[in-house]
């Protein structure tokens, strides 16, 4: 008996942690995706900005953090 009870429960909470991500799914409409796709929507939409500015964090700070350049504080990298 107890252990329908358990059973029963771990469903019920799983249902529980599952409704709120339920909500955050929707339907994009054809019109609606050209929006979506414009490239001002991408993250990572100047990848040479983005190396020029992790050029620049690398020198001034002396240090190489997680991107895959490597060097000293020389800006010689």
């Amino acid at each position: 008996m107890t252990a329908i009870r358990t059973i029963s429960a771990r469903r019920l909470l799983g249902a529980l942690l599952f409704l709120p991500l339920a909500g955050g799914c929707a339907t994009v409409k054809l019109w609606q995706r050209e929006a979506l796709a414009d490239p001002i929507m991408q993250p990572g939409r100047n990848p040479i900005g983005a190396a020029q500015l992790d050029h620049v964090y690398f020198s001034r700070e002396a240090a190489s953090g997680g991107a895959t350049v490597g060097g000293g504080g020389c800006g010689c990298n």
